[in-house]
């Protein structure tokens, strides 16, 4: 069973799925691959850990909270799995572009797959996709839209105000 929430954020209302305890999507509404369904249980109460990660988005784009603990879930196939988890890695604050993401996968010749990947993450910001950039460093692109990822990343340069 999957239940939602809408969350306004200081970026735009959120949609946040659950499936029990587990986070399996956070999307800006309307973005690029915004699911079209959800098999959502209707007038079914969201699950806690929606709230907690409405409360954590909200830290984050504060500037008081620099990572996600959340019990994550995203569904895809095995190598966007794979491209979500070294998203994980990328520090606060720091940005790769998709080809050093794609080398520190073992395959370097894979950034067009590696981007596509990014592309496809159902955990915006919470997995931080918006920290992949264009091999010059250019922001080629963000499904939440590339104001959004300007603003993310102008939030993590400004340095947290507190920790989590």
């Amino acid at each position: 069973m999957i239940t939602a929430l809408h969350h306004r954020t200081a970026l735009g209302e959120m949609l946040l799925a659950a499936t029990g305890e587990t986070l399996i999507g956070a999307w800006f509404t309307g973005q690029k691959h915004f699911p079209d369904t959800l098999a959502l249980v209707a007038g079914a109460p969201p699950a806690a850990v929606c709230a907690e990660a409405a409360r954590q988005l909200d830290a984050y784009l504060a500037g008081r909270r620099t990572a996600f603990d959340l019990p994550l879930a995203p569904r895809g196939t095995p190598w966007q799995r794979a491209v979500w988890e070294a998203l994980l890695a990328i520090p606060y604050g720091e940005t790769l572009s998709y080809g050093q993401l794609a080398a520190h996968l073992g395959r370097p010749a894979a950034a067009r797959a590696t981007g596509a990947a990014v592309g496809r993450n159902p955990l915006s910001v919470i997995i931080p996709c918006h920290r992949v950039v264009g091999a010059t460093g250019s922001l080629t692109g963000y499904a939440g839209g590339l104001d959004r990822k300007r603003a993310l990343l102008a939030i993590e340069q400004a340095g947290p105000a507190g920790r989590p």
